[in-house]
Order: structure tokens, then C-alpha cells, then sequence
């Protein structure tokens, strides 16, 4: 067996190892009994060490040595093995003690974060997040030795290969800048057009279930190598080709579950369409999260915010609520969907005001990584942010710093490539729409095809192959960049 060969005979089981914990993760974050967490802790420890020891075997260092000599290797094949080098590089950084230590960590915190967030107490959490926070700083610094990066970019590499915070602090930077005053613009056009009325609910769950579904099928999930839960956070997870989503249910306002179905499923979407030749292997593998997470504001945001999915969408929530009346009309609901608003909640932020969310937690990350701040200052710091970038402060700290899962489960790096995320989603719907004039009337029917084949091309099919400013220079023309973005958002929110 060749040297190549082994090495892909390797890391296919190194994924299916990433598949049972990608399951077992899941059935903690949505069906686990709470009695079962210690357990469960223990077992996705063991199973993250047994993976880790894999992914450093010593085996792979001659194997890719041997490997880089191979002439027969084809373009793919050759950024597979560019792939695999990474993933050595990356984990050889990491003792095996400090994989264990920061899986229980992480698997403690994440239960006490689903209390501490229902009874608004930070400083119930505060012990189990600073022992994370320890424990992700000391990944980073190994990592960043390895890598020559600072912790914090090693952290974020691992989310977006290459990412660095000095091009993400000129982009983020320059929207601070442009944000309060857009926002302000934003208002004032918003304010000169009718103001929808609440819609009147309860909207029952299994109403909003269905819906959820529906829409589902429309933007082209596969049931069946998926499927929809319920979480406190909803997610996108599972296993390759067992990709499942969840999302939050609130009978009140059946709009926010509506488009965590319609986010996450634009995340699946990016999973169901991985190369299926490379499946298991890592340039089979999503490019990173700012890519990822263009899919899901790409549909949640670009397409179905636009005019032409809620003159489809319409209809099917009448029926779905058995409702009607002109607040029920396509117009009204665009209008309801496109409302701007100073919010707490990143997860319910419209699109112009959910960056100053992202931004806010991209700088407190970075800062308590560095260790410039006492985790304890968190709350304060927060609110403190919350008032600057959004004009707004949270009443109490489940709207305000515990409101997202990413810090308690060793998501730190994150942050920032949802935002990035939305300016890549901006450029790709641009290019989809100019590459197939059918797209946007395709959505207007329900058929989000044409849309889809188009991603599958350029970004799904792409696997890990390229870069993220390559991938989407051959897609849209040029790299990130916030200026179609921008334009999107003047065009969509300034109209009178």
C-alpha cells in the first residue's frame, strides 16, 4: 500500500471516530436525561483522546513525508494531502492530557450553562467557563507555537484555516464605523413605511414543526440522511451523511424557529453537498465557518428576507396557522422580516444590527484569550459594548452574556466568522443571481434548484480545495470584501 494510500486508509477512520462523537454530541445537546451527563462526559472524553491519538500517530509523519514525493497524486489529491499535513500540525500541538482535561471541562460547563442561562446567574458559571477559558488559552499557545500564530489566531484557525484577526480588525473596524449611522438611516426609512402589526398567536408547535419541514424540503434537505429537534441553542451536527439540525420553538413568535429552521438548514445543505468521493476525508471537509456560515445567512438573510420567497412563503403560513387577513399578506410579512431593530438576542438580530453582536464578542474573546481581561469583568464589559455598538442594555445576563453556548462548549475563535459569514453570503448570492437569472423566480415558486446547483458547484462540491478568498474569487470575481454587502443593505433597508 502506498504512502497516500495509507494515509486516506487513516483518516477515514479518523472521521468515523468524529462521526460517533458527532452523535453522541448531538443526543447530549437535544434528548440526553440530565442524570446521564457525567457519563457522558466521561465517554466523549475517552472517545475526543482515543481520536486525538490517532490524528498523531507517529506513523503520519513518515507516511506524508513519503507521500509529498508521489508524482501520481492528482490535484485533489494533492490538497488532501495539504489537508492532512494541517490536521497533524494542528493536533501534534495538543498533548493528550490537555484533549481530556478540556473535554470534561467543556462537557461540565455546558450543563451548568443551560442552568446558569435559565436563572440569569453568571457567577454560577463562572467556575466552570474560566476553567474552559484556561484550558482553550493553553491550546492556543500551543497551537500558536507550532504555528507561529498568536493563541488567539490558533484558535481561530482551526475554525477558518488561515483566518487572521489583523484583516478581521481592519473588516470589523470598518463596520463599527459604518453600523450606528446606517442603523440610524436604516430606522428612519423603516419608520416612513407602514408598521406591521403583531400577528396574533399562540402558534401551536406542531404547526411550526410542519412548517419548518415543509420549508425544509423546499430549499432541498435530504430527510433522509437527516433530520429536525428541538435544542436550547439550535445547531447543525450529526455525522456525514446523518446531518441534523435543531431549533427552538416559542409559540409567541413562530418567526424566530421558522428561521433557525431556514439558517441551519443552509448549514445541512453545505454538508449533504461535500465531494462524495473525499466524504472522509479532510479536503472533503467543509473550507471552514466563515464558508459555513455564508450558507446559512445566505438563505436565513439573502434569500428568504427577500420579496420573492415571502410572496411564496405566504400562503403556506396562512395555511399553516389557518390564518388571514392583510397582516397575513406577502408585503406585510417582507416588511415583518426586514424589520430593524436594537435587539439583545444575536441569534433574533436582523441583518443590520446583528455584526455589532458578532463584533461585540469577537473583541471580548480576543481580550480574555490575551488574558487583557478578568473573566469576572465579563457581565460588565458586555453591557458596557452592548451600549456602545447598539445603543441598548440587557436587563439581566441571560439577554446578555449567556446567551450563546459557544464559550461554555470551547468555541473560542468563533465568533467572528459569522459576520464574516454574512459578507461572503452577500458576495455568492450576488454572483448566483447574475450566473442564473432563474434563481430569484425560481424562489419566488418555491424552487430553490436552480440556487442550489449553483452552490453545489462553486462552494458545496468545492470541499476543502481551496481557500476561502480563492473559492471565492472564482466564484464571485474577488476575495472578502464588505462593499457588496453594504450595497445589499442600502438597497434592501434605505428604499422609502
Amino acid at each position: 500500500m502506498s504512502a497516500y494510500a495509507s494515509l486516506t486508509v487513516h483518516f477515514g477512520r479518523i472521521s468515523a471516530m468524529s462521526n460517533a462523537i458527532g452523535i453522541l454530541q448531538w443526543d447530549s445537546d437535544t434528548m440526553m436525561p440530565k442524570g446521564a451527563a457525567a457519563s457522558r462526559a466521561e465517554s466523549l472524553a475517552l472517545l475526543r483522546v482515543m481520536q486525538h491519538e490517532m490524528a498523531v500517530d507517529p506513523r503520519l509523519s513518515d507516511w506524508l513525508e513519503a507521500a509529498g514525493e508521489d508524482a501520481t497524486l492528482g490535484t485533489w489529491e494533492r490538497a488532501n494531502l495539504r489537508e492532512m499535513r494541517r490536521v497533524f500540525t494542528a493536533q501534534t500541538a495538543l498533548p493528550a492530557d490537555l484533549v481530556e482535561a478540556s473535554s470534561k471541562a467543556i462537557s461540565a460547563c455546558e450543563m451548568a450553562w443551560r442552568q446558569a442561562r435559565a436563572d440569569a446567574d453568571f457567577p454560577a458559571l463562572l467556575p466552570t467557563l474560566a476553567e474552559v477559558l484556561r484550558l482553550q488559552r493553553e491550546a492556543g499557545v500551543a497551537k500558536g507555537e507550532k504555528l507561529g500564530l498568536s493563541a488567539y489566531d490558533a484558535l481561530l484557525n482551526d475554525y477558518e484555516p488561515g483566518g487572521r484577526s489583523e484583516k478581521i480588525d481592519a473588516l470589523f473596524d470598518d463596520l463599527a464605523a459604518f453600523l450606528p449611522g446606517f442603523t440610524q438611516e436604516a430606522l428612519a426609512a423603516q419608520a416612513r413605511r407602514p408598521t406591521p402589526a403583531p400577528l396574533a398567536g399562540p402558534f401551536a408547535i406542531e404547526a411550526q414543526r410542519g412548517l419548518g419541514q415543509r420549508m425544509m424540503t423546499a430549499l432541498g434537505y435530504d430527510f433522509d440522511r437527516g433530520r429536525l429537534d428541538v435544542s436550547t441553542h439550535p445547531f447543525c451536527g450529526g455525522a456525514d451523511n446523518d446531518v441534523r439540525i435543531t431549533t427552538r420553538y416559542d409559540e409567541a413568535d413562530f418567526s424566530k424557529a421558522l428561521m433557525g429552521v431556514i439558517h441551519e438548514t443552509g448549514h445541512a445543505l453545505y454538508e449533504q453537498g461535500r465531494p462524495a468521493a473525499f466524504m472522509s476525508q479532510p479536503v472533503g471537509q467543509a473550507r471552514g465557518m466563515v464558508l459555513h456560515e455564508s450558507q446559512s445567512l445566505l438563505m436565513e438573510m439573502q434569500a428568504c428576507r427577500s420579496p420573492e420567497f415571502l410572496g411564496f412563503a405566504a400562503p403556506l403560513m396562512r395555511e399553516a396557522f389557518k390564518a388571514s387577513g392583510p397582516d397575513w399578506e406577502a408585503d406585510s410579512l417582507w416588511r415583518r422580516y426586514t424589520r430593524v431593530e436594537r435587539g439583545f438576542i444575536r441569534v433574533d438580530a436582523d441583518e443590520v444590527t446583528y455584526p455589532a453582536h458578532v463584533i461585540l464578542r469577537y473583541r471580548l474573546e480576543k481580550a480574555l484569550i490575551a488574558d487583557a481581561m478578568p473573566l469576572a469583568e465579563l457581565p460588565a464589559a458586555w453591557n458596557a459594548g452592548m451600549q456602545e455598538l447598539l445603543g441598548t442594555t440587557p436587563p439581566n445576563d441571560r439577554l446578555g452574556c449567556l446567551q450563546d453556548i459557544h464559550w461554555p462548549s470551547g468555541g473560542w475563535g468563533y465568533f467572528p466568522t459569522y459576520t464574516l459569514g454574512a459578507i461572503a453570503a452577500a458576495q455568492l448570492f450576488d454572483a448566483a443571481c447574475r450566473a442564473k437569472p432563474d434563481a430569484l423566480p425560481g424562489i419566488a415558486r418555491g424552487d430553490f434548484a436552480p440556487l442550489v446547483a449553483w452552490l453545489r458547484t462553486h462552494v458545496h462540491g468545492q470541499g476543502a480545495l481551496l481557500d476561502t478568498d480563492e473559492l471565492l474569487t472564482r466564484a464571485t470575481g474577488h476575495p472578502l470584501d464588505a462593499g457588496v454587502f453594504k450595497a445589499h443593505l442600502a438597497r434592501r433597508y434605505l428604499a422609502s
